[in-house]
């Protein structure tokens, strides 16, 4: 394992170096900051011509997307190579190379591709979180860190098993899927409707299917003690503090579930190309 991790360091090291070797990589991450900003303005646009919805602020409903938004970020920069997997490496016939090394496929293939102008991403998501939680009065203590901080551990597990997971099945199709953008960039789009308003089918879609979340809106809620009468597991966040850590073994859970996809696929596997 620690060879294997050694190995993937050593790819995203490689991919960093190169990225800076392109002198227009800080344009390719301001565009990445203004579509961030361009997403969410519309919800500020509306709260400060509207004002709450009910208990929810604009403050709130950042806080909630920006705890998505960061670990979609973390996820599609540190696990870059299972969402180009499909058509970089499996259609090109490329992964075969991957299996005549003595290494772990998972570490060789997430740390195959690396862009440096995502983690502009997860850079200004990081800062919207600081900035909303300073404005919704978060206790600044040790607690508000380690479930902040572990929450977007396990919410960059959840999307990374979303790339593993998309991976697996395209061992059977031999392309990307479509599918897929709906629970990565839709996902955490859907964090800027408050969960009391939200469709009951999209509610238990986004915590039991994909914990989306369970790693957004829980760990928010119980830094915050924000009450809801969403359901029972959302009403634990405010009255039961350790809840907010449940975001890390969720996204474990999820990720073991993406990897059990992807090995069976990959049972299947019979090299192909072009």
């Amino acid at each position: 394992m620690k060879k294997d991790i050694a190995v993937y360091l050593k790819f995203i090291r490689m991919h960093f170096l190169v990225g800076l070797q392109y002198k227009g990589w800080w344009m390719m991450a301001l565009s990445v900051l203004v579509t961030c900003v361009m997403d969410i303005l519309p919800a500020y646009l509306l709260f400060s011509r509207m004002g709450s919805v009910g208990v929810w602020t604009w403050e709130r409903i950042l806080l909630v997307y920006a705890l998505a938004v960061t670990s979609f970020g973390l996820a599609e920069s540190f696990c870059r190579g299972f969402d180009y997997f499909p058509w970089h490496m499996l259609r090109s016939g490329d992964f075969d190379r991957l299996l005549l090394r003595p290494r772990s496929l998972i570490w060789q293939v997430a740390g195959s591709f690396f862009h440096i102008h995502r983690l502009a991403r997860a850079s200004i998501g990081i800062g919207a979180i600081v900035w909303a939680l300073g404005r919704l009065g978060a206790p600044a203590n040790a607690y508000t860190v380690s479930v902040i901080a572990l929450a977007l551990v396990g919410g960059a597990l959840v999307y990374s098993g979303v790339f593993v997971m998309s991976s697996g099945v395209a061992f059977y199709t031999i392309k990307a899927l479509d599918w897929i953008y709906i629970v990565t960039n839709a996902s955490y789009q859907v964090t800027r409707i408050p969960i009391e308003y939200m469709p009951p089918i999209f509610r238990h879609a986004f915590t039991f299917v994909m914990p989306m979340l369970v790693i957004s809106y829980m760990p928010a809620a119980a830094v915050c003690g924000w009450q809801s009468n969403a359901g029972a597991l959302f009403g634990l966040a405010a009255a039961h503090p350790l809840s907010g850590y449940l975001a890390l073994p969720a996204g474990i859970a999820f990720l073991a579930l993406s990897r059990l996809v992807w090995k069976i696929g990959l049972r299947k596997y019979q090299s192909t190309g072009s």
